[in-house]
């Protein structure tokens, strides 16, 4: 799958804030702040319930990197371990190291912008604004409804 690479002002706010930004004696290290922001994107991969097991999550905020492993049952699952890992503030890139049981073809990947809906990015990939369920379904459970997009997420676009 490679590295994919991420926009870190956007995403799910799991970590950080004035913790990071403390600089008093008795402020965690940098290796407790990963620790604790890699504790994070493991507990919300598990809130997905994608059926992935033996997940290790590492973070490094210097670069903003999250480096997951594990197993997956699924490409889908491996690459909404992706998604989880990556839309989330201060993430810029992750790299997937997770073994797939079941391995299938790998999906697109669109990066959505202001303006955007899923009808219009189905239409981009598959001709037809009204497949957009597909695009929400590959996409579960990270989206709740349809119209909850926002710029800088980034969307799994399987093939139909």
């Amino acid at each position: 799958m490679g590295l994919f690479s991420f926009i870190k002002d956007a995403g799910e706010k799991l970590f950080g804030g004035k913790e990071a930004q403390a600089a008093t004696p008795a402020a965690p290290s940098q290796d407790e702040l990963n620790a604790k922001a890699a504790q994070a994107i493991t507990a919300y991969i598990a809130s997905q319930n994608l059926g992935v097991s033996n997940v290790q999550v590492a973070y490094d905020a210097t670069q903003g990197k999250v480096t997951v492993q594990g197993d997956a049952p699924t490409q889908a699952a491996k690459e909404k371990v992706t998604l989880c890992c990556g839309n989330v503030a201060s993430v810029t890139s992750v790299e997937n190291l997770m073994s797939v049981t079941h391995p299938e073809p790998q999906a697109q990947f669109h990066d959505v912008v202001r303006g955007d809906t899923l009808s219009a990015i189905a239409k981009k990939f598959y001709g037809d604004a009204n497949k957009y369920p597909v695009i929400f379904e590959a996409n579960k459970p990270m989206l709740t409804h349809p119209d909850k997009i926002y710029p800088g997420q980034k969307l799994r676009i399987p093939a139909l």
